[in-house]
């Protein structure tokens, strides 16, 4: 074995091997990252990495000043009004599970979909059969879309909430939330939303979509690191603590702070999450989120296109709908291959990085009939894909295809 290159620095042998690889696994997480996130992260937590809130001294005051602003960006890009009402946390998952068993009691109503995502499946599904909460599940439309007067339709007295998310991470569909939400707050229902993967590429306001509570992650499309993300909570809904712990402030205190962002907020925050996660988000901005989106989508829709040529494709739920949206997320299965082996082919034979299975989202493959044949294949495209990253996918696909069409 070779001895290693002393002069080649972890930069270099990162370059070398980003080079050659295509990463279409942007809706699990996005990768690269902007530069400018690694050096935030790096350099932040290198001069101000202690614990914010608990002391007064400068560099402390300094660590403190990162999480406000960061409060204050989210709490812009979210439509809040009160940036103590952005509370961070793990991840959306982390999240979804603190409104959920914050807002819903025993004998409570809940509407869900079958577009969910694990994050908020497994904590409903809970709910549902070890805490007497009556759950609706809405099956989505053959279009990939939830009809929206089917959940609306199932709201009576005793509903407390609709927990849905935004965006499929299987499919991509986009769902229709503010004719919801409006239904939502006409009624006095609570809406949580989960927009892992709609914050950063579309619009996500909590009065625009008539949401309480968004739940977010940092290390998608607003391009943070993993490990952080969280709530931003409309003004008068008061979720209940499930949890308690150290906060830095009013220590002599028995009981849990009631008063936001400590009322959902638990020992010492990811405070280099928090600055990679002002970084993303700063960047998104200045990119814009509508440009960011238009490339993404122009380049789903080549992927699209080009994968429909090739014999044995199945895509699924891939056609354009008038006047719904989706994200750049794009699920197909080849006739007579597993998705496990489309996907290894792909990452061995073609350097292409892509997501197989079922996503953490079984009732969509259920729906689908995929369940049957251990999921999908999922390409997710991101900001710093190319097209030529679309002409390698296209081809790659399209010589495994053929395969079998040799056999």
């Amino acid at each position: 074995m070779a001895a290693p290159d002393p002069t080649r620095t972890h930069t270099d042998l990162l370059d070398a091997v980003h080079s050659k690889l295509i990463y279409l696994d942007n809706g699990a997480t996005s990768f690269p990252k902007p530069e400018i996130v690694y050096q935030t992260m790096d350099q932040f937590y290198r001069s101000y990495g202690v614990n914010p809130g608990r002391s007064g001294f400068d560099l402390c005051l300094e660590a403190g000043s990162m999480v406000d602003k960061t409060r204050k960006l989210l709490n812009g890009l979210f439509g809040g009004t009160d940036p103590n009402r952005v509370v961070f946390g793990y991840n959306s998952t982390d999240a979804l599970n603190l409104a959920i068993f914050g807002l819903i009691n025993p004998g409570d109503h809940v509407i869900t979909t079958h577009l969910e995502h694990n994050s908020t499946l497994r904590p409903v599904w809970t709910l549902e059969h070890e805490q007497d909460v009556q759950v609706d599940w809405v099956d989505y439309e053959a279009d990939g879309y939830v009809d929206t007067a089917k959940i609306i339709g199932l709201m009576k007295p005793t509903t407390k909430a609709v927990v849905m998310n935004h965006a499929s991470n299987v499919i991509g569909t986009i769902q229709d939330v503010a004719t919801i939400g409006k239904a939502c707050r006409e009624r006095g229902i609570h809406l949580i939303l989960d927009v892992s993967q709609s914050a950063g590429v579309v619009p996500v306001t909590l009065d625009g979509l008539g949401a309480d509570v968004i739940c977010f992650t940092g290390h998608k499309s607003l391009m943070g690191p993993m490990g952080i993300g969280g709530m931003c909570v409309r003004e008068g809904v008061e979720i209940r603590q499930t949890r308690a712990g150290g906060t830095g402030v009013k220590s002599a205190q028995r009981h849990h702070l009631y008063e936001y962002p400590y009322r959902m907020e638990y020992g010492t925050p990811n405070l280099p999450g928090i600055a990679g996660l002002f970084a993303g988000v700063t960047w998104v901005l200045e990119r814009g989120i509508e440009q960011i989106h238009s490339q993404e989508m122009t380049l789903w829709r080549k992927l699209r296109d080009g994968l429909r040529e090739i014999p044995g494709m199945i895509l699924y739920c891939a056609d354009d709908v008038p006047g719904k949206e989706r994200v750049a997320v794009l699920s197909f299965n080849l006739e007579g291959f597993e998705a496990a082996d489309t996907g290894t082919m792909l990452d061995v034979d073609y350097n292409i990085a892509c997501r197989t299975g079922l996503h953490c989202a079984p009732m969509v493959h259920e729906h689908l009939g995929t369940d049957k044949i251990h999921g999908s294949v999922r390409f997710g495209i991101g900001p710093f894909n190319t097209e030529a990253h679309i002409d390698a996918a296209i081809a790659g696909v399209k010589d495994i295809a053929s395969v079998r069409a040799k056999k």
